[in-house]
């Protein structure tokens, strides 16, 4: 590891979720935070068997910002403001949770009838204090309106806050930064130094920063303030992530997100006593809490 460039190191937690898996790097017993990023999922890739799909029946957040983004597939968005919203690829799904929103997602009909295909990650960004008893909200973000950087041999899509001269349109509740970096072979684009906390992962094919091969479905959280050049022999695509260092650490349990620990205990006994709005179109089943859930901050 080039430890002038590299500070931290964050191999994932494999979960397999019948058909298909998902690689975690946040949050994570080294790490909970790269700037806002309190959660990093890669789902897949995964081509599933015809008429399945995913089904990620409806369930809360409290005080977080969920980011969805594919490569590939398609997934059917309801939550309890009465949104719906297809996201495909190079398209984001913003969701706010503020003090509270239940939501589902699932394959779409023409997904099931060809057997869906399912590649993407997904995020939550923590909010500032201020923020996190904001109103719920939903954004969704067509693909055409993000904009698109050509570097030498790699096209780099900036998904939220300001890269390589181009800015998102994208809401940002903390300076963020997040992009999806597409190398073809021989490729090279240059890693800025500017955000307080960043972070790359290669999702697929290879790539190497400063001359340091990375390894798939792995965090490498950058010392600050460090420029660096991301290149590929044969082709890859990394994800650049990271923002403003927060003053105040986050808590996460299951699927709430806090800088108190008594608003999560507060969100728990209330998922658990149904008052939690429903979802229109999707409100006969719901996930149950666990005893014991998969994601935690640590301590």
């Amino acid at each position: 590891m080039n430890d002038e460039l590299v500070i931290q190191t964050i191999a994932p937690a494999t979960h397999d979720l019948g058909g298909f898996k998902v690689h975690r790097t946040l949050p994570s017993k080294p790490r909970t935070m790269v700037g806002p990023f309190v959660f990093f999922d890669q789902m897949g890739p995964a081509h599933l068997e015809t008429g399945t799909g995913i089904d990620v029946r409806p369930h809360p957040h409290i005080n977080l910002a969920t980011v969805t983004y594919l490569f590939a597939g398609a997934i059917d968005h309801r939550d309890s403001l009465g949104t719906f919203a297809t996201i495909e690829p190079g398209a984001v799904n913003l969701m706010t949770a503020g003090h509270g929103i239940v939501h589902s997602e699932r394959s779409p009909a023409s997904e099931r009838a060809r057997g869906p295909e399912l590649s993407g990650i997904q995020t939550w960004l923590a909010l500032p204090e201020r923020f996190e008893e904001m109103d719920p909200a939903f954004e969704h973000v067509p693909a055409a309106a993000l904009p698109v950087v050509d570097c030498a041999g790699a096209k780099a899509r900036v998904i939220m806050g300001s890269l390589w001269g181009a800015a998102a349109p994208t809401t940002t509740y903390a300076g963020t930064i997040y992009a999806d970096i597409l190398l073809a072979a021989g490729g090279a684009v240059p890693v800025d130094a500017e955000a307080d906390e960043r972070a790359i992962y290669l999702a697929y094919g290879d790539a190497a920063i400063d001359g340091m091969k990375l390894e798939p479905s792995t965090l490498y959280v950058l010392r600050p303030g460090i420029a660096a050049t991301l290149r590929s022999e044969a082709g890859g695509r990394v994800m650049l992530c990271g923002g403003e260092a927060f003053a105040t650490p986050r808590h996460v349990w299951w699927n709430f997100v806090s800088s108190s620990r008594d608003r999560i205990n507060e969100a728990k006994e209330r998922w658990k006593a149904d008052e939690f709005p429903k979802v229109p179109g999707d409100e006969q089943e719901f996930i149950p809490i666990p005893e014991v859930p998969k994601t935690v901050s640590y301590p």
